[in-house]
């Protein structure tokens, strides 16, 4: 597999003295998933709004062989890099199906209309209620919703930032079940943000994990089928908490 995304030496500021990230570098190839994993400040957000083009950084950035380090957030969405921010984000007061419009906005109107069944026929638990307010949905149907619209896009990485938050377990197993579709059927690569290991086991191939904004370990999604080398990560990378 060849790289799709290159992240080199990534730093990030917020104001003239506070460091959210520094020199964090890793890859993403073509087709598949990568986790970044971590305690909540660690810099796991601000790694995907770099990436996606909504803050400004240092270091390097290549996607598809192309420096994007410097590339507006639209052009970088044009080339298929498309970010659904963690609290889904979603336009309450419009429909669902207006909803999955805007998600492709650039898109002609038959592409669109064919993304749009695409999206409903991934997602049936919105596809009767295409018609409905999106805050009529629960929170599992408007995470659902907020993945279809970065979908709309045609998406070649999507980042995804804590798909589960706010959901019932049950919601987040429906989630992860639609991912995992997509993962199967597709060749979409895709940055997950996740503080819940047992889910994001379930579909990613490589999982790096952050404290204090630096990369503090990596291992492979099938390093850590073995339970006793799971629990040692826990221990090593993210604590206690994590184990449930």
């Amino acid at each position: 597999m060849t790289d799709l995304l290159t992240v080199s030496n990534l730093s990030v500021f917020y104001g003239a003295k506070a460091q959210a990230v520094e020199n964090v570098s890793f890859s993403v190839q073509q087709g598949s998933v990568v986790a970044l994993l971590g305690a909540n400040g660690a810099g796991k957000t601000s790694i995907m709004k770099a990436v996606a083009g909504l803050i400004s950084t240092k270091g390097t950035l290549t996607f598809d062989g192309v420096d994007v380090s410097a590339m507006p957030a639209r052009a970088r969405v044009k080339r298929g890099i498309v970010y659904v921010p963690e609290g889904r984000e979603i336009v309450g007061e419009m429909k669902v199906r207006e909803n999955l419009v805007l998600g492709g906005y650039h898109l002609n109107g038959r592409e669109r209309r064919s993304r749009i069944e695409m999206v409903l026929d991934l997602f049936p638990e919105i596809a009767n209620k295409a018609d409905r307010s999106a805050w009529r949905l629960s929170g599992g149907e408007q995470q659902m919703l907020a993945i279809g619209r970065g979908l709309m896009a045609g998406p070649r990485l999507l980042l995804l930032d804590e798909p589960s938050l706010g959901l019932a377990p049950m919601l987040v197993r429906r989630v992860f079940d639609r991912l995992g579709t997509i993962r199967r059927e597709t060749n979409l690569a895709i940055v997950l943000v996740e503080q819940n290991l047992a889910m994001t086991m379930r579909i990613c191939d490589h999982l790096h994990f952050l404290r204090g904004g630096q990369l503090v370990g990596y291992r492979s999604a099938a390093e850590l089928q073995d339970s006793a080398a799971r629990q040692e990560a826990i221990d090593a990378y993210l604590g206690a908490a994590a184990a449930a």
